[in-house]
């Protein structure tokens, strides 16, 4: 299996400011926006991103959720292991917020179409806005765009982009592999 760095530490981290600059041009205070990442990838990102928009920029009162999408995917009936959920963590009504829903990887689209839907148990939110470190070009199964991305990977059908985080990983870096 073939290996490339698509992005180091100190890239993402660049595309982590850059990001976060982004949302609050888009949201200012962030007094109406909720960040929500969708488990379990997107939550490392929605978390290092809050930790910049509070450490780094100032912003109060930001309100973080984790959303678990494992049972509203319309692929988990077909896995041949038993499926074990991650908690939902989201301790605040969405009814009439700004949501940004956060997540590592834009593949197929079916992530996100699964987390609007289990979005609806926490009100309705007055706009939904999808915020990717990659957004892979090229596969998507469903109209779903994001509003904010970090990086665009124009990857075939035979290339899996790999997201480590320090937290499970020694450091941050991005790989493109060959799956063969």
């Amino acid at each position: 299996m073939s290996r490339k760095t698509l992005l180091t530490s100190k890239e993402i981290d660049i595309i982590l400011h850059r990001l976060a600059c982004q949302l609050i041009e888009n949201h200012h205070d962030f007094d109406n926006t909720v960040l929500i990442g969708i488990q379990p990838r997107g939550s490392f990102l929605a978390k290092r991103l809050t930790d910049i928009l509070q450490n780094f920029y100032g912003i109060q009162n930001l309100q973080l959720g984790l959303l678990d999408i494992t049972f509203y995917r319309d692929d988990f009936r077909r896995k041949n292991e038993p499926l074990e959920a991650t908690p939902t963590q989201i301790d605040f009504l969405i009814e009439n917020k700004k949501v940004v829903l956060v997540d590592d990887v834009l593949y197929s689209g079916r992530s996100v179409r699964a987390a609007l839907t289990a979005l609806q148990a926490f009100g309705r939110p007055v706009n939904v806005e999808l915020l990717v470190l990659i957004d892979r070009r090229f596969s998507r199964h469903l109209p779903i765009q994001p509003n904010y991305r970090g990086r665009q990977v124009d990857a075939i059908n035979q290339e899996k982009v790999v997201v480590h985080w320090k937290e499970t990983h020694s450091k941050d870096t991005i790989f493109l592999e060959q799956v063969k």
